[in-house]
């Protein structure tokens, strides 16, 4: 502990934290800033302190606290432990709490006043995610009525002076990391397969370079894998006498035992390769990284007023994360960094990424701040306001799932919705799903939903034969359209008797098998419940007035199959579509001509409307997801929607 940056102004700053009602930490990576400084609060009071610190992701928090454990010699679970989502290691004696920033706007939902703690860090605060600027507006309030809250804003870069503003003139605080020296190296020129191109620099620097693990940095999963089995291939023939290497995928979808492998050390003469979106640029300390490969990419998500959804798109990163990934190299020894784009790309990088309150979709923050009373959204506390066009955008889509009254006031099923621990679409799909007695099959699909890259693209030499090997699945969705589909996988998988089998029936299929298995388990270890028995268990908690028992019957196919479309429908209208000729599609919400993705089991067929879950555009706009709809199940289910909608379109 003795030898952090961050140990060396102690004195100073347990002193200023006993002073400040708020203070803003801008620590520097490799400081120690989010080990130490909850461990420097606890010994301000005797150990009397109860301290939560806020993580954006689930891995970093149950890292930062077996770390945290560890250094203090407890027992993980009592002094120092974590909560995460369906995940909790902690008690009514815990000190020091990590927990992901969601967690925390849950238990301020619930107890406003968050009279359990006597300090709150919320750190990594420069990722700047939807929740943490929430939270940091819901706390500026709290601190009002709370004169013995302390509040620690930490981050890496420097948003200082912004935090400050907020927090009415907030003392900012610079902590140094440690630096080793960083060499870094451009490309001459663009390169085309960046992933690729990363497996070739992975082997040059193993083939070439002293011991020191690889740090490689892609944009999604699907590269991650790719990149991963390009490896473990050529491992095979590496010549006699080079080390072993051993690549290790990191990312967020990844089950979080298989995320805890990248820490772990390899015994030998063995180096680790580890390949990650941005969930490894802050936060998280990988011991042993003398080597980082820079791709230059990342995925964001990016919403759409006028399609009414979310596009996840692959973007460039900004210089600010081009700094953060560097910083990987040199935090235990000198290192290097091999930028997979060229000096002048570089210098042509955005100073900052844009926070997600700008990009994404605002449905979920509006509906947080309606359950919270807040009758003014527009007026509220935001640490940076979203446009009026987004917020009049998320007002009509909770209207559309009623979530909202006419009136803009939230309803019973928007405060159901609400504690879900999913977008709000997807929430309104389980609560109808839970009513109908359907809550099963419903889950397994939106269990697919929430995870990357499930169905692989086969190579064009191989899609026919893929085809065919779908093709049972398709014909026994009886029509229905990909969300059958996706339940059909599922069922099937799960009556597969063993592992292996699992696998090759995978690889047939040109499904990601990492995928598959996490659509079965998210929990740390194999003992939880699979993610249906976890989402059950809060339907059940969050709407205990529903009684779907008496509904539970046995239901045909076909029935179920339309039953559970019109699940999809609560929660998707705006991404309804009708017919056009030469077999296109014009949305319903903002009047976009769309076309059905190739690769979906609806593709070529003329339907009447169609509803879909995914919008991406290449050449040209495409729905993804989809499933043929009727049209007297729109009027049936969003009379209120679809009449607000259609009117002018005719």
């Amino acid at each position: 502990m003795q030898r952090l940056p961050i140990s060396e102004v102690r004195t100073d700053l347990e002193k200023k934290f006993s002073r400040n009602h708020v203070t803003i930490l801008v620590g520097e990576t490799g400081s120690g800033k989010s080990t130490q400084v909850p461990q420097f609060i606890l010994a301000l009071n005797n150990g009397k302190e109860k301290i939560a610190v806020t993580q954006p992701r689930r891995v970093a928090a149950i890292n930062l606290a077996k770390r945290v454990a560890d250094e203090t010699k407890t027992t993980l679970g009592q002094d120092v432990g974590y909560t995460v989502r369906f995940q909790n290691m902690s008690s009514a004696k815990t000190k020091i709490k990590y927990l992901t920033d969601g967690m925390l706007l849950r238990e301020l939902l619930l107890r406003t006043n968050l009279d359990q703690y006597t300090t709150i860090i919320l750190d990594e605060a420069h990722e700047r995610t939807i929740i943490t600027d929430l939270l940091m507006g819901f706390l500026k309030t709290l601190l009002q009525r709370r004169k013995n809250l302390r509040l620690i804003v930490m981050s890496a870069t420097i948003d200082a002076d912004k935090f400050s503003r907020f927090f009415d003139g907030a003392e900012v605080l610079y902590v140094q990391g440690r630096r080793f020296p960083v060499q870094r190296y451009y490309l001459s020129k663009p390169v085309e397969d960046i992933v690729d191109a990363t497996v070739r620099t992975a082997i040059q620097i193993h083939a070439s370079e002293p011991m020191g693990d690889i740090l490689a940095f892609l944009a999604g999963q699907e590269d991650i894998d790719k990149a991963v089995d390009m490896l473990n291939d050529m491992i095979q023939s590496l010549p006699k006498g080079v080390p072993d290497l051993i690549a290790l995928p990191l990312y967020a979808a990844l089950p979080p035992q298989q995320q805890l492998k990248v820490f772990e050390k390899v015994a030998g003469n063995k180096r680790k390769i580890i390949i990650a979106t941005n969930i490894a640029e802050t936060s998280l300390t990988i011991s042993g990284v003398r080597y980082v490969i820079d791709g230059g990419t990342h995925k964001v998500k990016v919403w759409r007023h006028d399609l009414g959804l979310d596009s996840l798109l692959t973007m460039p990163i900004s210089k600010s994360n081009a700094a953060q990934r560097m910083g990987r190299a040199g935090r235990e020894a000198a290192g290097k960094c091999y930028r997979l784009y060229t000096e002048t790309d570089y210098y042509g990088l955005k100073s900052q990424s844009e926070p997600e309150i700008e990009r994404c979709d605002v449905a979920f923050p509006i509906l947080t701040l309606k359950l919270a009373g807040v009758s003014d959204v527009l007026g509220w506390n935001w640490l940076e306001r979203p446009s009026k066009a987004a917020i009049m955008s998320a007002l009509m889509q909770l209207y559309a799932l009623k979530a909202l009254d006419d009136e803009g006031q939230i309803t019973e099923v928007g405060k159901k919705m609400a504690v879900l621990p999913l977008p709000p679409n997807l929430s309104a799909v389980l609560l109808d799903a839970h009513q109908k007695g359907i809550a099963d099959p419903v889950l397994d699909i939106v269990s697919c939903l929430s995870i990357e890259n499930l169905i692989m693209n086969p190579h064009p030499d191989k899609r026919d034969e893929v085809y065919e090997k779908r093709l049972p699945f398709i014909t026994a969705s009886g029509g229905m359209g990909d969300l059958v589909v996706l339940r059909n996988y599922v069922q099937h998988y799960r009556r597969l008797p063993s592992s292996s089998d699992r696998k090759e029936w995978c690889k047939e299929v040109y499904i990601s098998y990492r995928a598959m298995s996490n659509v079965e388990k998210v929990s740390i270890n194999q003992s939880e419940q699979d993610i249906r028995n976890q989402l059950e268990s809060y339907l059940k908690a969050e709407s205990a007035n529903i009684h779907s028992e008496d509904k539970s019957v046995q239901l045909g196919p076909s029935v179920l199959n339309e039953q559970i479309i019109q699940c999809f429908l609560t929660g998707f209208l705006a991404n309804t579509a009708l017919s056009l000729p030469g077999k296109m599609y014009r949305t319903i919400a903002g009047g976009q001509t769309i076309n059905i993705h190739p690769s979906s089991s609806v593709f070529g067929k003329n339907e009447d409307a169609i509803m879909y879950t995914e919008y991406i555009f290449t050449t040209k706009a495409y729905a993804r997801n989809v499933s043929p709809i009727d049209l007297e199940w729109l009027q049936r289910i969003a009379p209120h929607f679809l009449s607000r909608r259609t009117a002018g379109h005719d």
